[in-house]
């Protein structure tokens, strides 16, 4: 079995199993779905059907299955990818592949890994590497294809963040105004008196619980009212996402300091839909997947009013993710045309401020980090940005290693404190290896 410390080390052992926080979950090998057959067969035995209701889906390790299959479970809308044809990332040479699965690196605990044996450790579905533009990289697991849209949780909201900062670059929203000059009912909630940059940056001072665990908090009432969660069979709370948004109330002083809610970002979507008079999912349309000539449509779950999730429901397939980051990583050009201003791309890039940072609740898992229109700046020797997602989702962009890597995984726990002591120094270790 596998152990992680309480200082996040792992120790070794060979039952296929790992333990963290104090519950042993299958290996990353022994949780494959497909070995262990969930929703196979015609019908799949009831055994081994995964389900919304009961949250079955959000188990492990049928959660492996699930990240992969969300439409086939919840109500969804499409982003349509275009008429266009799609421009081919390409492919990676066994070479390149030979040489980055043999790489070495040290984990934050000390143990020495291979790069292909981490990803088994972090429960990796997929994962793929531009170097330079050029696919170096890319490899799927379990339940995932290439062609397969997986859940991107929070990474979601990097999306609604560049969309917000290309609005405000198009002055079709003021960055200073407070959030009651596009949404009037939102008086009398927390935040009547916040700005829009404020909502950005994550630093309202909101009464909000960012705990997925407990099934009493805010943030369970909040996945439930966006249909992201199931709802109990005598479930009264808020029907829709902007029902729940209304009842949030003031708690600290806007702009004070970094506080990662994810209600900010469901608010920045309906303000981009009130704005525009475009659904979100139509402005990922028009502004990233067809400019981008993604290789498939992506999707999100909605809520009963057709609202989207914007602070998790995206899924999109491995590649067209890496399209996205390669965008940021060329400041926002694909082929040939100025997709998103460079302004914006330069202006994510710088990060926010990181003495706000510090006085956060992430000081201490996300040194020297920062925060700026929904993405995480590490401010490292690569000036890495990241997207960053629950169960092991990244985008991980390191404009010094010319190096975008996307990656979505099925980690057991949702926290990612349970992946970053190997994933932060892999992709480290990468970017060196490649800027070298």
């Amino acid at each position: 079995m596998l152990r992680l410390s309480a200082a996040g080390g792992i120790a070794m052992s060979s039952d296929n199993t790992v333990e963290f926080a104090g519950k042993c979950h299958l290996d990353g090998r022994a949780s494959d779905p497909r070995s262990l057959g969930w929703m196979q067969g015609f019908p799949p035995p009831p055994e081994k059907q995964v389900a919304f209701e009961g949250e079955s889906w959000l188990q492990f390790p049928q959660l492996r299955w699930s990240l992969s299959h969300m439409r086939e479970l919840v109500p969804t809308v499409a982003i349509h990818r275009g008429q266009g044809r799609s421009k081919p990332l390409g492919v990676a040479s066994t070479a390149d592949e030979s040489i980055i699965d043999a790489l070495e690196f040290t984990d934050t605990t000390g143990r020495i890994l291979r790069f292909s044996d981490a990803l088994t450790d972090t429960y990796t579905d997929g994962i793929i590497v531009l170097h330079r533009g050029r696919v170096v990289y890319e490899r799927y697991f379990g339940a995932l294809e290439a062609h397969l849209p997986h859940a991107c949780f929070s990474v979601t909201k990097s999306y609604a963040g560049t969309l917000t900062a290309i609005l405000v670059h198009e002055r079709v929203l003021d960055p200073l105004e407070t959030i009651p000059h596009y949404l009037p009912e939102i008086r009398g909630t927390a935040w009547e008196d916040a700005t829009l940059r404020q909502v950005m940056d994550m630093e309202t001072g909101l009464d909000y619980s960012e705990n997925e665990i407990d099934d009493r908090s805010s943030s369970s009432i909040y996945m439930r009212a966006c249909r992201t969660r199931p709802r109990p069979a005598d479930y009264d709370g808020p029907r829709t996402s902007s029902d729940f948004l209304l009842t949030v109330r003031k708690e600290g002083e806007h702009g004070r300091a970094f506080a990662y809610k994810s209600v900010n970002t469901q608010l920045l979507a309906w303000i981009t839909a009130r704005a525009t008079g475009r659904a979100f999912a139509q402005l990922l349309h028009e502004k990233l997947w067809a400019p981008l000539g993604c290789e498939e449509d992506g999707y999100m779950v909605v809520d009963p009013a057709g609202m989207p999730s914007a602070s998790g429901g995206l899924y999109t397939s491995l590649r067209d993710l890496a399209r996205f980051g390669e965008l940021m990583r060329r400041g926002g050009e694909w082929d040939g045309r100025q997709v998103i201003p460079d302004a914006v791309v330069d202006d994510i890039r710088r990060g926010g401020d990181r003495r706000k940072f510090a006085i956060g609740s992430y000081a201490e898992s996300l040194p020297g980090y920062s925060y700026r229109s929904q993405w995480w700046h590490s401010h490292n020797e690569l000036d890495a940005v990241e997207a960053r997602g629950i169960h092991g989702q990244r985008l991980y962009i390191a404009p010094k290693a010319e190096m975008v890597v996307a990656r979505f995984a099925s980690h057991p726990l949702a926290a990612s404190a349970f992946n970053d002591p190997i994933t932060m120094p892999q992709m480290l270790a990468l970017g060196r290896a490649l800027r070298g």
